[in-house]
């Protein structure tokens, strides 16, 4: 174990910003668009065993989830650098919400895709929004780790919140009066963002394509996007399976199917809520290597389940070893580039997306010639993948503490 950050304060704790800004402020409103953020990863998987489509068609809406993240990834990060994150922030709530007021007065499949499509842009924007506004106003990179973890934990109130509402209450008040209230939640979150006043751009004069293409090739950015990769595949795959999977493949009821859901995003809220603290304490590398490890275990206990206990065990130790990934890839990032770290990340959501893209893509055509059981393989192969990428990431950073 390591020493704690030095600091004057214990636990995460906003600094302010070199502006003298309140960074308590911005960091509220980050967790806002976080939480706004978990919603528009969990809708497809709560909704796919409610929608009469096939598992190809499952596939697609995933995939056109994931492609509208990328697109709106790989405008957002010089965008950030260069004109801050207010407007983004803020255009991605509006997105987000009349996405899901759209989705609620769908009728047909197309309909679904134009709304799924909006979705993901919005969701994009504020996903790298706030976890760079999160990571540029810590310095200390245990602080920073620390801190992107304590975001995550509103991302999983996000998650959590449409399939456990949708599981308790569905009946009552029918899917499309769920999602039109649903909007609501990000129009406010818009207004903050508006209110709000921001840091000023990391650079203002604007960015050379010269140092884009630099950073887009350096090994290290390099690696830590293969890592997301291979973490973003699994977390759409996860998160849009999951429930289609126990009832189809498991034969859980649907309610016990989106309860079990709802356990795999808590298990992961609570988990970063915890790691929020650990991470001051212990290696990041570490915690990365045990997470994807643990990630590979879940998804073989899934596989493997033929009765909700087990289906319960693989499904919560999945959500409890993803926490960990996300965040502290960012926070190492974020401490590795600081002076650019809005395009950093926008390189490295974007590589991940591809594999956001491509991972559940590849889950549904499996899954319509073999079944989900089989197709789960690939997440597991994921699993053992990040552990490969963090070793040769924190083999390259320890060369770099060498030669500074």
């Amino acid at each position: 174990m390591d020493e704690p950050a030095s600091s004057g304060t214990s636990g995460v704790i906003p600094a302010t910003d070199a502006s003298g800004r309140n960074a308590w402020v911005l960091t509220g409103a980050s967790f806002g668009g976080m939480f706004v953020f978990g919603i528009v990863m969990a809708v497809t998987g709560a909704l796919l065993p409610r929608l009469t489509i096939g598992l190809g068609q499952a596939g697609n809406l995933i995939f056109i989830l994931s492609f509208s993240m990328l697109v709106a990834m790989l405008c957002l990060g010089p965008v950030i650098d260069r004109f801050g994150k207010k407007v983004p922030l803020a255009a991605g709530s509006v997105l987000v919400g009349a996405a899901l007021a759209l989705m609620a007065a769908s009728r047909s499949y197309p309909s679904l895709l134009a709304a799924v499509a909006m979705l993901g842009i919005g969701g994009g924007a504020l996903n790298g929004g706030t976890n760079t506004l999160v990571a540029d106003l810590h310095k200390d990179p245990r602080r920073k780790n620390a801190a992107l973890s304590l975001l995550g934990v509103f991302f999983g109130f996000g998650a959590l919140f449409l399939p456990f509402v949708i599981g308790a209450m569905v009946e009552r008040l029918g899917l499309g009066l769920i999602l039109g209230v649903t909007a609501a939640l990000p129009a406010v979150v818009a207004l903050l963002f508006f209110a709000l006043q921001f840091p000023e751009p990391r650079r203002a004069e604007g960015l050379k394509l010269s140092l884009v293409g630099r950073l887009a090739r350096n090994p290290l950015v390099l690696l830590f996007g293969l890592l997301l990769f291979f973490q973003s595949g699994n977390e759409f795959t996860i998160g849009g399976y999951t429930a289609a999977y126990l009832t189809r493949d498991v034969r859980l009821p649907l309610g016990a199917a989106s309860y079990l859901l709802a356990a795999y995003w808590a298990a992961l809220m609570v988990s970063r809520m915890a790691l929020s603290r650990l991470l001051l304490y212990f290696n990041g590398p570490g915690v990365v290597m045990l997470s994807g490890l643990g990630a590979a275990a879940g998804a073989v206990l899934l596989m493997l389940a033929h009765s909700l206990p087990a289906a319960a065990a693989g499904t919560v130790l999945i959500g409890m070893s993803f926490a960990g990934i996300y965040p502290t890839v960012l926070g190492l990032a974020g401490a590795r580039f600081e002076d650019a770290s809005g395009t950093v990340f926008g390189i490295i959501f974007a590589i991940a997306l591809v594999g956001g893209m491509t991972v559940p893509w590849m889950v549904g055509q499996i899954a319509a010639r073999t079944g989900l059981r089989t197709a789960l393989v690939l997440p597991v192969f994921c699993g053992v993948m990040i552990c490969v990428l963090q070793a040769l990431i924190a083999r390259r950073l320890g060369r770099s503490t060498a030669n500074s």
